[in-house]
This record gives C-alpha cells, sequence and structure tokens, in this order.
C-alpha cells in the first residue's frame, strides 16, 4: 500500500517543507507573501501542502504573475 500524501500541514512541517526556521517561515506569513493559514473545524490552524509545493517548484509563480 502506498504512503498517504498529507493534504494540509503545521506551521513546522510547512516551513520544513521550504526548508525555512519557523520564525522566517511566520514572517513571510504575515507579510503576505506566504499563504494564509485555513482552519479546519474552528481550531486546527494548517496550510495547503499543495500550495506549498507549487510555492518550491515555482509553479504558483508562473501561474501568479507575469515578468
Amino acid at each position: 500500500m502506498p504512503a498517504l500524501q498529507p493534504i494540509f500541514s503545521t506551521d513546522r512541517t510547512s516551513a520544513k517543507l521550504l526548508d525555512m526556521k519557523l520564525f522566517q517561515f511566520l514572517e513571510l506569513v504575515e507579510a503576505g507573501a506566504l499563504p494564509k493559514p485555513v482552519k479546519i473545524g474552528g481550531q486546527l490552524v494548517r496550510w495547503s501542502v499543495k500550495e506549498l509545493e507549487a510555492i518550491k517548484t515555482g509553479e504558483i509563480m508562473e501561474a501568479e504573475f507575469e515578468w
């Protein structure tokens, strides 16, 4: 059976996905340079792994911005 792929991640895991320290990740989220988290069930705060992967690969940049 293939391993499960997460669809949401915590702030710490999200920072690791982008190879940065937690405080850097949170500063960029606060500045609007990274996506805001979603609230699940009104309590859990998580980031979309799909969005973070698109940022990491540059895919989201190509789709969102014209150079």
